[in-house]
């Protein structure tokens, strides 16, 4: 990023997808990909070529990525019971 400073710049009329509020969205752009959010209730989203919204992926428990965990595997042997022989 460059040393300027953002310009966000209110938008008139624009009602906020998450609560509902109006003339409460803000743009503003960040390496040339512009972005919006809700001064109200903090939702924020990017904004594609064609201008419909990229929202962020939520986190999940489907979407973390985890490392594999190493398998714990443990060798069992089996010994005969003596009083079980049959005659």
């Amino acid at each position: 990023m460059s040393g300027t400073p953002t310009i966000k710049r209110f938008i008139a009329g624009a009602v906020c997808p998450a609560c509902s509020a109006m003339d409460t969205i803000r743009m503003y752009e960040v390496d040339g990909v512009p972005n919006r959010e809700c001064v109200s209730c903090g939702y924020a989203d990017t904004l594609d070529e064609r201008g419909n919204s990229v929202p962020r992926e939520v986190p999940t428990r489907v979407t973390k990525a985890k490392e594999p965990a190493a398998p714990k595997s443990q060798t069992v042997q089996f010994f005969p019971n003596p009083r079980l022989k049959k005659p």
